[in-house]
């Protein structure tokens, strides 16, 4: 596929993350208003709640943009969703003959506040890129068992915190935690000291499944309403205690941050890609119709305050191991219902080189090797470092990005039981 060309000029640019193919769906507000439903449009959010108001678009008998979140549109199914790409399209399509109307109710993006774009139900988070998966079993459990025996038969996951997801921009608090090195006998309470970030992507449940009723892989794919740049931040000494024998708690406890744009699945339709070769077989259940990852570009970036980003890792999507659709319906293998808004993490993304590894664990060994960035070295995230994430699908001419998902870490408090 090629571009898409549209009147709105800056959306025809080779950079923008938001051509007519895109049309990624956001929250924004403007001064003193409302946060209202959106969608981005080269340098432009094209106000969608004003649209269906005013009758412009309408897509059910009810209205589906009367609250600042995208649920009510994905709760309303695929049929929906794909209308709404297409009236959204004929209208931003170049020679639009409703042009002179639409135009009043583009917002320029440098204007707006941009907030959670959905409501989410709940968080479920992946262990599901290998070369991550070897990277840190290697460290910890040595090169022979770097991989425990499931991994490479399930996606293995656990259930995070939906209430510390936030939207991109908000700054995260460096966390107090129980630590406790090798050569110490009993634990510290005290801040995180080998704070780090997980490179994901996270998927958006758009459809329900029934309580007590497994879906294929299929019918998993057909649920997913889009997909977000997602940063799992980790306290990686807090997990390194805490995690025998159930697993990660508190150390991913603190926040997991999302870009504020989901891109929906349709615009990555043309990016499909297939997961690797299976070292061993999966069962029937998991087994995949066709190529269920895409094939998106992904990079870190790691600014000191007041210095200059240095971009510390580059990978692709592709490189995951188990899909998003293998994932959901892993979920819902033991009769879990899945719930519109649910919100999966694919686990962290790594290549198989040291430039493109997910987290600063991996980049610096277990801080064994500290890694070069404009103006000193790191192994673990300092104080007022802000990382951010890149993505973007690349097409002939165009490509679809996610905008970039952010986060400044800033100290912990000097007191964790004091009060604002």
């Amino acid at each position: 596929m090629t571009l898409m060309k549209s009147w709105v000029e800056s959306a025809n640019a080779v950079t923008t993350d938001f051509p007519l193919n895109n049309l990624p769906c956001g929250v924004f507000s403007t001064g003193d208003e409302q946060p209202r439903c959106g969608v981005a449009i080269g340098n432009f959010i094209l106000d969608i709640s004003a649209l269906e108001a005013e009758g412009l678009l309408k897509l059910a008998d009810e209205p589906l943009f009367d609250v600042p979140f995208w649920n009510e549109l994905m709760e309303a199914g695929p049929e929906v969703w794909a209308d709404l790409r297409a009236q959204v399209t004929a209208m931003l399509a170049a020679g639009a003959s409703k042009r002179w109307i639409i135009e009043d109710h583009l917002v320029p993006l440098a204007d707006a506040t941009l907030h959670m774009p959905f409501l989410i139900s709940e968080y479920t988070d992946f262990y599901a890129g290998r070369h991550h998966a070897t990277n840190v079993g290697t460290m910890f459990r040595g090169a022979e068992n770097a991989l425990p025996p499931n991994w490479l038969h399930i996606p293995i996951g656990y259930n995070g915190r939906a209430s510390s997801v936030v939207v991109s921009g908000t700054e995260v608090r460096r966390p107090w935690g129980q630590l406790k090195s090798p050569d110490m006998e009993t634990p510290i309470f005290a801040p995180s000291q080998r704070f780090d970030i997980e490179l994901e992507m996270g998927a958006i449940v758009g459809q329900p499944s029934e309580l007590g009723y497994p879906v294929s892989v299929a019918e998993a794919d057909a649920m997913i309403f889009g997909y977000v740049l997602l940063n799992d931040w980790s306290a990686r000494d807090i997990q390194a205690w805490e995690y025998q024998p159930l697993g990660p708690f508190q150390a991913k406890a603190t926040a997991t941050s999302i870009s504020p744009w989901i891109v929906m699945k349709a615009a990555l339709e043309p990016f499909r890609a297939a997961t690797p070769a299976r070292e061993v077989p999966l069962l029937p259940h998991l087994q995949e119709p066709g190529p269920m990852l895409y094939n998106i570009a992904l990079e870190v970036g790691l600014t000191p305050e007041g210095g200059t980003e240095t971009v510390i890792s580059r990978t692709n999507y592709a490189e995951m191991y188990y899909s998003a659709a293998q994932q959901l319906a892993h979920h819902t293998t033991s009769g879990c219902a899945m719930n519109v808004g649910d919100l999966l993490g694919s686990g962290t993304i790594s290549g198989p080189t040291k430039e493109s590894r997910g987290s600063l664990l991996e980049l610096s060994w277990g801080g064994k090797e500290p890694f070069a960035i404009a103006g000193g070295t790191r192994s673990f995230i300092e104080d007022n470092d802000t990382l951010t994430l890149r993505g973007a699908a690349l097409g002939d001419g165009y490509r679809i990005g996610f905008g970039t998902c952010t986060g400044k870490v800033i100290p912990a408090l000097k007191d964790p039981w004091q009060r604002r």
